[in-house]
């Protein structure tokens, strides 16, 4: 597992959060009603200026803050 987590984090930008992007994963979940971790990935992903976000578990092609598509890569 180890092993798999570096090497997707040799190929990817991976970003921190911290308890401001907590703040905001719970107004995300009390808006949109995603379970929090969901919430968390969200706040992340819009903290840093992200216009996609891949997922097969929330709704696709849903528009967030005006600015991050949800996209579920399994649909065709």
């Amino acid at each position: 597992m180890i092993e798999i987590l570096k090497k997707i984090s040799e190929k990817t930008i991976v970003f921190p959060f911290n308890e401001n992007t907590i703040i905001y994963a719970l107004e995300i979940k009390n808006i949109y009603k995603y379970q929090f971790y969901d919430c968390l990935i969200i706040a992340t992903a819009l903290e840093n200026h992200c216009t996609i976000l891949y997922s097969e578990d929330m709704q696709h092609n849903q528009l967030i803050e005006d600015q991050l598509r949800i996209i579920n890569p399994f649909i065709k």
